[in-house]
């Protein structure tokens, strides 16, 4: 019987039956999270339910607890199992009446989400700016947080490879936030770590490319994968300098795919620095280990995204103190 009545299709409507019982059983909440799965045809995802409903996720659970004994939902099958981020389907097309209802909204960060993008961006946002942080904001569901250090870290990745002053399209941030969701960046830990790593590996490219004989100029997305994957391996400056010595001495000079077979032979045997490989590699030469460079301190870029996320937490702290935004 409950077949019958769980969440029928994309119209929204129920039967009277489906409406007696959520009448008898006084309960708003339970009743405001079946529209919500009405609205998404029947699709129960606690993190999402409570990014659009504004509700803790003990809150999502108790009501759909309270379907579940009216015999609206059931847990087995319509329940959502933990998994690893999918690539999303296609946002929808939000409209203008979106965005105003949101922006209206007193309880809503996304009013001062987009403050804080503008004014890192140096520029008010179009309406077509505006409906793609929404897609970042509603139907990826990152966190007010995670959007402003995605934007921070869009505008650094820019003026790092154009100078300062560039600025990154919102389509752009769009792409990025999308490939945030996939990797599974979609909390603040989890962005803040991210970061962190990007950081890492900035710096540590910046020292093997003269390794490698390239000076004067950042790395092309390509070599940036193959030095990236480098460094995931494990392996130590010097070591990265003695594969380039040995490719130059079979080549004739650098060549990215010879470079990189050596190194993925010698990861295959755990050799990772110099002394390993010519302890356990048949061909020798003799090279000092390069020094591996110094985590950078933080710099004027992590100021400034500290800077941001203080007034987007005051933000968010004087909405919480002031529910209906007055």
């Amino acid at each position: 019987m409950a077949g019958k009545l769980l969440y029928p299709g994309a119209i929204l409507s129920l039967s009277a039956d489906c409406a007696d019982r959520l009448c008898s059983a006084g309960n708003g909440d339970a009743a405001l999270l079946y529209l919500h799965l009405l609205r998404r045809a029947g699709e129960f995802d606690p993190r999402r339910a409570a990014h659009l409903l504004h509700w803790s996720p003990d809150r999502v659970e108790e009501a759909f607890e309270a379907l579940v004994k009216l015999g609206l939902a059931d847990r087995s099958e319509k329940v959502s199992p933990p998994a690893a981020p999918q690539e999303p389907e296609e946002p929808p097309e939000y409209t203008a009446a979106d965005l105003t209802r949101e922006l209206e909204d007193g309880s809503s960060p996304f009013p001062g989400l987009v403050g804080e993008v503008q004014r890192r961006l140096g520029k008010i946002l179009s309406t077509s700016d505006l409906k793609m942080l929404y897609t970042l904001y509603d139907f990826l569901s990152l966190p007010a947080e995670v959007i402003l250090l995605l934007v921070n870290y869009c505008v650094e990745e820019m003026e790092h490879k154009y100078g300062p002053g560039r600025k990154p399209r919102l389509s752009q941030i769009r792409k990025e936030g999308f490939v945030w969701r996939r990797l599974g960046v979609d909390t603040f830990e989890a962005a803040d770590a991210y970061l962190r790593k990007q950081a890492t590996l900035r710096t540590r490219t910046a020292a093997v490319l003269p390794l490698l004989g390239i000076t004067g100029r950042a790395p092309v997305e390509a070599e940036r994968k193959y030095i990236a994957a480098w460094l995931d391996m494990g392996f130590e400056d010097g070591a990265i300098r003695l594969a380039y010595e040995r490719t130059v001495l079979q080549k004739g000079n650098m060549n990215w795919p010879y470079l990189n077979s050596i190194l993925k032979s010698w990861h295959q045997k755990g050799l990772h620095t110099v002394a390993q490989v010519q302890a356990g590699d048949s061909d020798r030469p003799r090279v000092s280990s390069a020094p591996q460079p110094m985590p950078t301190p933080p710099g004027e870029a992590d100021r400034r995204v500290r800077e941001d996320l203080e007034r987007m937490r005051e933000y968010l702290r004087q909405q919480s103190d002031d529910p209906k935004g007055g």
